[in-house]
């Protein structure tokens, strides 16, 4: 595994055709009288409201639909040509995109800003009015999130086949007001109006697996299997969001999971009167997407920030596992056709995870599923601080994640055989210079 700062130095260089991506990566621009009308269109038929009765929301909406259509153009394209080209792509996995507001971010980039101005003046319509209007998606916290996002846009400006993985939280980061000198924290609600960007992929949804029991056997090779048989599982389900380069000339994919219950609600339960309690799966399922960095200053809160990370990141390589064996056919070969990019510790687990699907659900070898391990994933750290390393109680991974424990156990022994090898050979070839 390797650990450096250089996002795309795992990817190869652009391909000949990066040029023409920015030929036809984005449809022509329509003009100020076509936009009007595509405006007014989406008002009706995808808003649902008349021009009399629109609020600033509705036409805020509108705009963005009408934009997002030409978006999806490039990004259609920019899928079919990664396709095609069977390039190396980066999987950029990060629990915070600080994303900002998209209306104007790519207005901006692919060059519609003063048509959009004067179509939607046109209309008695303010386009800065309605810039404030988009709610910041609440996906990120600072720094972090922020170089996320911007990695995001940069690979697409500059031709680098990228997908982001994240969490879809219902509430990202607290709205703050000051009563009487002090900070008051409340719930933020940046889908209230729903996210106009988002598209959601029902038909992708991945199970993630908590506690249990971790069974062994033996193969038909006589080597030891492990069986994990969860306790509890949820279902990841994949929103993708569309983030278009400088220009337009590569669209890529930020796919966010939202946690959802394999039963949402217990019927019996809910026939008998317990109407709360009939919900309670539910809940627990749904908390894991519902709110960015929770407190972790109770073992409650801690347990739910290793649940977070780990379901974000089995989601996310079960994913990305899946598109290889659909487009290559091969897991050996997937550190040729996989960058994994991780961004700081939060999705650290990814390496025992990796090595869980590699080992026990697609039955390589240890070594092998080593080698492939190292040789996908990279790591980037931000910072030395203690409060960025997160460690965790021995008691609640073995709790929670059984099997990666067992995972970890073993990386650690085979790492300090390795030191200790090493360091053997270093005395003896110091004891024979000496001699």
């Amino acid at each position: 595994m390797s650990n450096r700062l250089g996002l795309a130095a795992r990817v190869e260089e652009r391909h000949d055709d990066g040029a023409a991506l920015s030929a036809h990566a984005m449809r022509p621009a329509p003009g100020v009288q076509e936009l009007r009308a595509q405006i007014l269109s989406k008002l009706a038929y995808s808003v649902g409201k008349d021009p009399a009765s629109a609020r600033d929301h509705d036409w805020l909406t509108a705009a963005i639909l009408v934009l997002r259509d030409g978006v999806v153009d490039g990004w259609m394209q920019s899928i079919r040509e990664a396709k095609r080209s069977g390039r190396k792509r980066v999987y950029y996995l990060s629990l915070e995109f600080l994303i900002g507001r998209l209306f104007k971010d790519a207005l901006g980039n692919v060059g519609m800003t003063e048509s959009m101005r004067e179509a939607l003046r046109g209309l008695g319509v303010d386009l800065d009015a309605i810039f404030a209007l988009e709610p910041d998606a609440a996906l990120g916290n600072g720094g972090l999130g922020r170089l996320a996002a911007c990695f995001m846009e940069s690979m697409a400006t500059v031709g680098v086949s990228g997908l982001g993985y994240g969490i879809r939280y219902d509430h990202g980061l607290f709205r703050q007001s000051i009563v009487d000198g002090q900070q008051v924290e409340s719930p933020e609600d940046w889908l209230s109006f729903r996210n106009p960007w988002e598209f959601q992929r029902p038909e992708i949804v991945h199970e993630i697996g908590f506690g249990g029991e971790v069974a062994m056997a033996n193969g038909w090779d006589g080597a030891a299997r492990h069986d994990w048989r969860p306790a509890e599982t949820v279902l990841a389900v994949a929103f993708d969001t569309p983030v278009v380069g400088w220009r337009g000339r590569m669209v890529n994919t930020l796919r966010l999971w939202s946690a959802r219950s394999v039963d949402p609600l217990r019927l019996d339960a809910f026939n008998s009167g317990d109407h709360v309690g009939a919900m309670a799966e539910r809940a627990r399922a749904e908390s894991i997407s519902k709110v960015l960095y929770p407190s972790d200053a109770t073992p409650a809160g801690q347990e739910l920030r290793l649940r977070q990370e780990y379901f974000f990141t089995s989601a996310s390589l079960q994913d990305l596992i899946r598109r290889h064996m659909q487009r290559f056919g091969d897991i050996r070969s997937l550190a040729e056709k996989a960058s994994i990019q991780l961004n700081d510790t939060h999705p650290s687990i990814a390496i025992a995870e990796l090595m869980r699907l590699l080992v026990d659900v697609h039955g390589l070898d240890w070594d092998e599923a080593w080698r492939v391990t190292q040789a996908a994933c990279s790591y980037t750290n931000h910072t030395l601080l203690p409060e960025a390393l997160e460690s965790w109680p021995v008691e609640l991974m073995q709790r929670l994640l059984p099997r990666h424990l067992q995972i970890i156990y073993a990386i650690n022994a085979r790492l300090l055989d390795e030191a200790r090898a090493r360091s053997g050979r270093g005395a003896h070839r110091a004891a024979v210079a000496h001699r």
